[in-house]
Order: C-alpha cells, then structure tokens, then sequence
C-alpha cells in the first residue's frame, strides 16, 4: 500500500523561521526523495473559529478549511505533527484546531447513548515531534511529558490513530550542532516514513 503523509504543522507563528518549520520541511523532503506522497497543514495560515459550546462540538458543521483538512487526513496513512512546548502542552491554536477537525461523525461516533464510541480513523499511524527549551528529559521524566500524553491519548488513540511514534528536542536555542543534527534526523525519518 502507497503511503500517503500529512504533515500536520503546528506552530502558529506565521513567520515560518521557527525550528519546527525547519524540521517539517527536512522530514517532507526526505519523504518526497523516496516517492511518499506528502501534504501540509499549517495551522497559522487557516482562519477558523473557536468552539465554544457543547453545541458547536456536535450539531454545528465544520467550515469549509476544516473540512478540507478532515479530507487530507482521511487521505493520509501517517500523519507527522510537529509543534512547540508551550506551557507544558501543544499551542492553544493547534488544540482549537484538533478540537474542530476531530469531531464527532469524522473522528469518533457516539454509540449506545454516548457510552461507547466508535473509532474512525483506524489504520493510521502518527509520529508526533514537540520542541522545547527545556532539556527533553525533565519533560519526560520529572514531568511525564503529560501534554504530549494527552495528545496521544484523548485525541490519536481514542479517535484508534496508532501506532504512535514520538520524538522531543530539547535545549532547541542551545548549539547549531545539536539543530543541524535534528535536521539529520528528521530527513531521515522522512525517509522512512516514520
């Protein structure tokens, strides 16, 4: 089977000149030098608004670029999402981005009166690469990476996204070495389809 990848960008700085944008562009340049298929959401160019109520999350419909971006992840196999540590967690953007486009009838369906649900988007796989100041192990170990677990849980898993692969770069405004060497790293899982 083709794989199809969906580079899910997630730092909601427009400027584009951020580590994650650079790491994005090595990992999509090594997938297309072997013949991947690849497409690019960038959530700090899409307009789209906040859900607010309990009404919003389940009766409204997407708008159009949400839409769009529930296609391309239909159509991918592997979806890679990159963002920065911020405050312990993924941007808020980029959480009012998953909140929309993983909605109930596309991600996940309620059943037996919301007491089960149903999984929508098995057979995906995901590889989720966080930056941060910090060195990557205190957020790891001292404080369970926990935004990066609520990620994988309460949204990949729950909607059936897995396996789960992830990668944290620490220390990221440290040596040009260590950036260069991430770069590497990041072609090559690109390469692979990681």
């Amino acid at each position: 089977m083709r794989k199809n990848i969906l580079i899910i960008q997630g730092h909601p700085d427009v400027s584009h000149d951020h580590l994650c944008h650079a790491l994005a562009a090595a990992y999509e340049k090594g997938a297309r030098e072997s013949g991947y298929e690849v497409k690019t959401i960038c959530i700090a160019n899409i307009d789209f608004p906040l859900l607010r109520t309990n009404e919003d999350f389940y009766s409204t419909d997407p708008v159009p670029v949400i839409r769009q971006c529930q296609q391309d992840i239909r159509w991918a196999n592997h979806l890679v999402i990159f963002y920065p540590l911020w405050m312990g967690s993924m941007p808020a953007l980029l959480k009012a981005f998953f909140e929309q486009v993983f909605r109930p009838g596309f991600a996940m369906e309620p059943v037996d009166g919301g007491r089960k649900w149903v999984q929508l988007l098995k057979g995906k796989s995901a590889h989720i690469i966080v930056t941060m100041g910090m060195p990557a192990f205190i957020y790891r170990w001292y404080y369970g990476a926990h935004g990066l677990k609520s990620l994988e849980r309460n949204i990949l898993k729950f909607t059936g996204i897995g396996p789960i692969k992830e990668s944290l770069i620490g220390m990221v405004e440290e040596s040009q070495a260590h950036r260069v060497s991430w770069l590497e790293k990041m072609f090559n899982f690109g390469k692979k389809g990681r």
